[in-house]
């Protein structure tokens, strides 16, 4: 049983290698032209300006977390409609359609309520 595990662990051992080689290549062979600008913190293209312990709204987290929950709508949704003609040929298509719809439908009030509130807008 152990041999079938014989080809992934030769190919971690040698991504492995591989990956050690090109790091420690690049220390021996790169450029070394430090400066003080290579130095400096990049910020997309901005000064680095204050304390890197800013807060972050909590409007961040609520965005964050609604994508998060479409994003998985979206994941349950795909096996299923690759999938539903074989629910059709099978007879259950109309109760599996039923379930997908209450499904969809419950996103929806969530989708409904959260723009209700105010979750969607920036400021």
């Amino acid at each position: 049983m152990l041999n079938d595990f014989v080809p992934l662990l030769l190919m971690i051992v040698l991504a492995t290698g591989l990956a050690l080689t090109l790091l420690k290549a690049h220390q021996f062979l790169g450029p070394r032209r430090p400066n003080r600008t290579k130095r400096s913190a990049y910020e997309s293209g901005m000064d680095p300006i204050g304390t890197a312990r800013q807060r972050y709204s909590v409007k961040f987290y609520l965005v964050a977390m609604i994508f998060i929950v479409f994003d998985v709508e979206v994941v349950f949704l795909y096996p299923w409609a690759v999938s539903f003609q074989k629910f059709l040929d099978s007879g259950v298509g109309l109760g599996v359609l039923g379930v997908v719809t209450v499904f969809i439908i419950i996103l929806a009030v969530g989708l409904i309520y959260d723009i209700k509130k105010g979750g969607l807008e920036f400021d």
